[in-house]
């Protein structure tokens, strides 16, 4: 709700409800969207390298895949389109057709410091901690699936981590309530 007045709400929205890296999100185009699927296709990353922002590889090769997208997200993505078209039509020979979801008002990317600096003006308004960041959604994301009984394996492919141990070593705070809830299931269904 606090970030309800930034033009980067979607993009937090996108990021909460599928666990994407910040410079994942911020290179998806719509030629990457298959709706009939219902599905992103993740193959860059937006990076600014030596002054410019450019579209670089994933970190590694399962961080290249595919990933499913909720009722929520479809929703977010046809708000973003709708915006889009009419931020064209307001720019008009202004727009540049960049093909990104996530655009300044004139069509180009959104810079990965703009989208920090308004999730903190948004994190304060809401008095969360100044530790908050962009990959606090990416945690946010991976925490709620493990808890809610996604399989780790399933969560680390999600996540686009190389290997299911990194999943493990990084969420492992996680691991303690999920047993718990395991073991209590495991009983129930013994009794």
């Amino acid at each position: 709700a606090a970030s309800d007045t930034t033009r980067y709400r979607p993009l937090f929205e996108m990021m909460v409800n599928t666990g994407l890296r910040r410079g994942e999100a911020l290179a998806l185009t719509w030629d990457k969207v298959d709706e009939d699927e219902g599905v992103l296709r993740i193959d860059g990353t937006l990076a600014r390298v030596a002054g410019e922002l450019v579209v670089t590889p994933p970190k590694t090769a399962r961080s290249r895949r595919v990933v499913s997208i909720s009722a929520t997200v479809q929703e977010v993505l046809r708000q973003l389109r709708q915006r889009q078209r009419v931020e064209r039509l307001r720019a008009g020979s202004q727009w540049h057709q960049t093909g990104f979801i996530f655009t300044t008002e004139l069509g180009m990317p959104c810079d990965p410091r703009n989208a920090l600096r308004a999730l903190k003006v948004s994190a304060e308004k809401a008095g969360l901690p100044s530790a908050v960041g962009l990959h606090t959604l990416r945690h946010s994301a991976a925490t709620a699936m493990l808890t809610n009984g996604v399989p780790l394996k399933v969560v680390s492919d999600v996540l686009g981590h190389s290997s299911i141990a990194i999943t493990g070593d990084v969420y492992g705070h996680v691991a303690p309530e999920v047993a718990t809830d395991a073991l209590a299931k495991l009983g129930a269904a013994l009794a």
